[in-house]
């Protein structure tokens, strides 16, 4: 616990630069305590806290400007491999995509406030071609807003701040596993509730193979295609699928069956609609497994402008 101390004593805004850096680089390592930390100790010290303030953010942006050019580069693909390793795979759903849709780089003010949505805005600001200036205008001001408030918090409570690190000291050897086992408690807390979130979204699916019989007997259902504007014109969609952007945009049509599909890992957004469709009173309402691209992929027709 001495060295720890040290460390954030000597090098605390190297400490603060890592933390957040691998934080907002996707790495589930809680950022937050560091700054928190730092600041107590700077306000005790008599330091400035501005530099803290600084220093995080420009990590926070550095993050950040890494993610956006991973959009622009690899876009859709990126997003999806995001979404199926993501510990918060909730933020890759379509009502946090529809965030970044209604408000766009706007929203990066704000995207650090909210757990997982970070670092898919980010990426969606590269993909869907959001200007560099716009977006580093609106990511800095966010990092500094971020940055601000868990500075203030160890500035406002350093004594309290102090009073667990002494707590802690107390433990003498024991600290650094504590810590360590708080950490890990962190990353499981995030694990669990993933998997609670995706025991959430198990429903019955429809097959491409059923999907395209019911649609050859003329008893197609409706359709709908949830997934992004860009994807839908440039892959194209299911013929006769109604474009839906957001939850709120979901048609309220009699049907006898509706059939949602997306381009998302195990049709996260397909069944956070199909949820929602139900609770609306639709009795029977199914993602499509696999999505478009299982739909593509066996060769059926696809409709463009």
């Amino acid at each position: 616990m001495d060295m720890l101390l040290h460390l954030i004593e000597s090098y605390g805004l190297l400490v603060v630069f890592v933390a957040v850096l691998l934080d907002q680089g996707g790495v589930p390592v809680p950022a937050y305590p560091p700054i928190i930390v730092t600041a107590a100790v700077a306000v005790d010290r008599g330091e400035s806290l501005l530099a803290i303030v600084l220093v995080a953010s420009a990590a926070a942006v550095i993050a950040d400007w890494l993610w956006f050019l991973g959009g622009r580069r690899f876009g859709n693909a990126l997003l999806r491999l995001m979404c199926r390793l993501s510990l918060s795979p909730d933020s890759c759903v379509l009502m946090t995509r529809g965030v970044y849709a209604r408000w766009g780089a706007p929203s990066l003010i704000v995207a650090k406030f909210v757990p997982g949505f970070a670092a898919v805005a980010t990426t969606l600001a590269g993909d869907t071609g959001t200007s560099t200036r716009r977006f580093l205008l609106f990511d800095a001001i966010g990092a500094l807003l971020w940055a601000s408030v868990a500075v203030a918090v160890g500035a406002v409570f350093h004594r309290a701040v102090n009073d667990v690190l002494e707590r802690l000291e107390a433990l003498g050897h024991y600290a650094l596993p504590v810590l360590l086992a708080l950490i890990a408690a962190f990353v499981a807390y995030k694990w669990v509730r993933r998997q609670w979130f995706l025991r959430q979204l198990r429903m019955a699916r429809i097959t491409v193979g059923e999907l395209y019989r019911m649609i050859e007997d003329g008893n197609g259902p409706t359709i709908l295609d949830i997934r992004r504007a860009e994807s839908r014109a440039e892959s194209g969609w299911i013929p006769g699928a109604i474009f839906v952007a957001t939850l709120s945009d979901a048609p309220l049509i009699p049907a006898d069956e509706v059939i949602v599909y997306c381009d998302c890992p195990n049709e996260a957004s397909a069944a956070v609609l199909a949820q929602e469709l139900k609770r609306r009173g639709y009795k029977r309402v199914r993602p499509l497994a696999g999505g478009f691209a299982a739909w593509a992929a066996e060769g059926h027709a696809i409709a463009r402008d």
